[in-house]
């Protein structure tokens, strides 16, 4: 599905690395894709609060691009894992209301972008990827002092609103999906994919060309 998702127009591509994730890779087929879409799309890993060992070993098999912390990673941590693999990280963080999106300001130090993602229910045991929305209004608090991806529970029928909803918000920079996109859990569908990425850009283009006519 990463040439379905690359072909359609997507940014970037995503590769689990979390064995309680259902869309868990082993590195072998991760290193396969990423070399598939090299150059074509930047390829993300996400950990759930890894080890330096981890990360060591998963880059040492896999070319990827970013780094995605979608764990209890702290401020600290986040910092110390930008320094020792000298990739760009992006931060997952868990919103259930604005003061959530507020705290988002102690990791301005060390990740080049942030992901704000609907908090997961307490007996969930996976921290993303699990159809949740939250109320897109407390993203009204973000800072916008670095940029940020809008996830959780979007799909190829609500992504226009949510866009639209947040794209006069400072930072604003794109748009992130998963089980949106899935015909089951951790089994992506192709036609899914492509009209949540059709409908995304639609109303990116509806935006600047709004933005034109008035500017």
């Amino acid at each position: 599905m990463a040439e379905v998702a690359v072909d359609a127009g997507a940014d970037m591509i995503g590769l689990v690395f979390f064995e309680k994730s259902p869309r868990h890779i082993a590195l072998k087929d991760a290193a396969h894709l990423a070399l598939t879409v090299r150059g074509r799309a930047a390829t993300v890993g996400l950990f759930v609060s890894p080890t330096d060992a981890l990360l060591s070993k998963s880059l040492s098999k896999v070319p990827l691009t970013h780094l995605q912390l979608h764990g209890d990673e702290t401020p600290e941590r986040t910092l110390t894992i930008c320094h020792n693999h000298n990739l760009p990280v992006i931060k997952a963080i868990s919103v259930h209301n604005s003061s959530d999106v507020e705290a988002a300001d102690s990791y301005t130090a060390g990740p080049e972008m942030l992901l704000f993602d609907a908090k997961r229910a307490p007996d969930d045991p996976l921290p993303g990827g699990n159809g949740s929305t939250f109320d897109w209004s407390a993203l009204n608090n973000a800072s916008g002092k670095l940029p940020w991806l809008l996830a959780g529970g979007l799909t190829p029928e609500n992504v226009a609103d949510a866009i639209r909803a947040v794209q006069h918000l400072p930072g604003f920079a794109g748009v992130d999906v998963s089980s949106g996109v899935e015909a089951t859990r951790g089994h992506k569908d192709a036609g899914l994919i492509r009209a949540f990425i059709s409908n995304a850009r639609a109303a990116f283009a509806a935006i600047h060309a709004k933005e034109k006519i008035h500017g």
